[in-house]
């Protein structure tokens, strides 16, 4: 459990690094390249910076549930990983844990909730309002397209979905089902162009205006281990084994192309998009994915 800690700690300092590169690269500038060779010390820099300032506290902030709430959001992103079946790191893989990551997956929506209702602020209130309701639409289809994966697989387990594609590729016959993927992953973490809940240009950051120092650190983690989680998921059920983490990098990098070029949507198309489309083409696939498989 300590070197899965550890492990993802250090992928999401660099994947922040990552990110800001890239997002430097598509508009044409340098990004961080001061701290150490090519700024590759950045990411520590920061975790530096944030975790030793000290927190700002309102009159009105709820200490006990301020405090305890941005470190759950973390611990419920890190205890997904041991259940995905990655070899030696798999300490609490079982024959059920595409299930398990769908029971923990959806507890998150209760701690978004929390961490704006603590504060007793009224933007961060709103702010997550907003984006647990974004949450929630999108759980249904994301979690309709992962019962379409066990349909097909005959299997509640990620290791026995990665054996069904030795010879085919779900993304081959499923491919729809992909893209809906994408983009309820993207919905699911709040990026662009679905970050409706932290629109920097129209809303005070949203639920997390409150927060700042360690505070706000700990969220920002939890946000991007999410991203990474969802990308190593997504080389699990669309993808062969022995391609995972080729996969699970070039899945990785697409959220952070996407933030770079395509604009944000509106919350109305959002909420369309998801009800009256989304929704019901799962729907619709379920049945004809288990025609398919039982023949």
């Amino acid at each position: 459990m300590l070197m899965i800690t550890l492990s993802v700690m250090i992928a999401v300092a660099f994947y922040t690094m990552l990110e800001r590169k890239i997002l430097s690269y598509i508009q044409i500038r340098k990004g961080p390249n001061k701290v150490s060779t090519l700024g590759l010390l950045q990411p520590i820099g920061d975790a530096m910076k944030l975790f030793t300032k000290a927190p700002s506290q309102s009159e009105n902030m709820n200490y006990m549930m301020s405090f305890i709430t941005p470190t759950a959001s973390l611990i419920l992103a890190l205890m997904i990983f041991p259940i995905i079946p990655m070899n030696i790191l798999s300490t609490a893989d079982s024959q059920f844990n595409t299930i398990a990551f769908l029971v923990i997956s959806s507890m998150s929506v209760y701690i978004i909730l929390s961490v704006g209702w603590s504060s007793n602020s009224k933007y961060s209130n709103i702010g997550s309002i907003r984006n647990v309701s974004q949450m929630i639409s999108y759980e249904i289809s994301f979690f309709m397209i992962i019962i379409n994966i066990m349909v097909i697989s005959h299997s509640f387990n990620m290791l026995w979905m990665q054996k069904h594609q030795s010879l085919l590729w779900f993304i081959a016959g499923a491919s729809p089902l992909f893209m809906m993927w994408f983009i309820s992953c993207t919905a699911e973490v709040n990026r662009s162009p679905f970050d409706f809940a932290e629109g920097e240009s129209e809303l005070v950051s949203g639920f997390n205006v409150e927060y700042s120092g360690g505070l706000f650190a700990l969220i920002f983690l939890a946000e991007y281990t999410n991203m990474i989680l969802l990308s190593l998921i997504t080389a699990i059920l669309f993808f062969n084994l022995h391609q995972m983490m080729i996969i699970h990098s070039l899945i990785s990098i697409l959220f952070l192309w996407a933030r770079g070029t395509l604009p944000r949507f509106r919350y109305d198309m959002l909420m369309k998009l998801n009800w009256k489309m989304f929704l019901p083409m799962t729907i619709f696939l379920l049945p004809i994915l288990m025609m398919t498989s039982l023949t």
